[in-house]
């Protein structure tokens, strides 16, 4: 048998009081309850822990050997309690963050700098990935939370953290690169360029309707998958595209940014229903917080 955790706390009660009586006091207890579990341990171990006699009660050398393997073992159970508090709160552990390639940019820095400060004993992960990458991570468990674009699929949960304009990417030197605002029909006479029909198809479904508001269905010339890569395609003569202001940060020569009018996105904080974990509870507080008091689409 082993002794369990009361024992050993008894034990070293008695050691450290030197006394049967007060070490009972201090556990509150009687007297003899604690005698017969200091007779159990000992019969238990085949030694003798304490000599007693008129001057008091005292270690034994096999006593006093024990004594700190006891105490060591007591502080390693009261630190494992103290973990799994910890834990249960969400203030230890490790968190999995997945970065859609045109938010990570200006998202990341606050988020995770936010994150550092407020939970310094999380562990924190990063990943940039395509939208049907960070979905798919999501439903699997890979990632605890993402910040993307809707539209996105069902299951997920999501909260808003900021709203910002959609804008026309246009080369500079564009004819109508000097306007303040566009509306989408302006450009049907232009080349667009875009991300694949693959990627995510319910962004395109949603372009497909917003086109067809406008009265004219894209004439695209090329397809890229990067943000950076559609930049580089508008900055190189290629075609227009259409992308969040705050992707600005990504190209600051060869391209201007202008709003098209009545168009906005969003970025959302996503994450898979019924996700109970403790750390990203935490997670949303201190994110909520941190966009209620900061510009999330300006650069990071």
């Amino acid at each position: 048998m082993t002794p369990d955790l009361r024992q050993l706390r008894y034990f070293v009660a008695v050691a450290e009081e030197s006394s049967y009586t007060r070490a009972a006091e201090r556990l509150v207890i009687s007297q003899q309850s604690l005698s017969q579990q200091i007779a159990l341990l000992e019969r238990m171990l085949r030694v003798r822990l304490f000599d007693r006699d008129t001057r008091g009660t005292s270690l034994t050398a096999v006593g006093a050997l024990f004594l700190p393997e006891a105490r060591a073992v007591l502080a390693r159970a009261e630190e494992a309690v103290r973990v799994v508090t910890r834990a249960a709160r969400g203030e230890i552990g490790g968190l999995r963050l997945a970065f859609l390639s045109t938010t990570m940019n200006h998202l990341l820095p606050p988020v995770v700098r936010a994150l550092r400060q407020r939970l310094p004993e999380i562990e924190l992960t990063t990943a940039e990935t395509p939208i049907a990458t960070l979905v798919d991570g999501l439903r699997k468990g890979n990632f605890d939370v993402a910040f993307t674009r809707p539209p996105l699929v069902a299951g997920l949960e999501s909260r808003t953290l900021a709203s910002e304009p959609v804008c026309a990417v246009l080369p500079e030197g564009h004819p109508l690169a000097d306007h303040t605002e566009l509306t989408l029909g302006e450009l049907s006479a232009e080349h667009w360029v875009l991300t694949p029909r693959s990627s995510w198809e319910p962004w395109h479904e949603a372009f497909d309707d917003s086109f067809r508001a406008a009265g004219f269905a894209p004439d695209v010339v090329q397809r890229e998958a990067s943000v950076q890569g559609l930049l580089a395609l508008v900055a190189a003569g290629v075609g227009v595209t259409r992308l969040a202001r705050s992707a600005s940060s990504l190209r600051r020569t060869g391209v201007v940014f202008v709003p098209l009018a009545g168009e906005s996105t969003s970025t959302e904080m996503v994450w898979l229903a019924g996700n109970t974990a403790p750390a990203l509870r935490l997670l949303l507080d201190v994110v909520a917080e941190l966009a209620a008091s900061t510009d999330l689409t300006a650069s990071g």
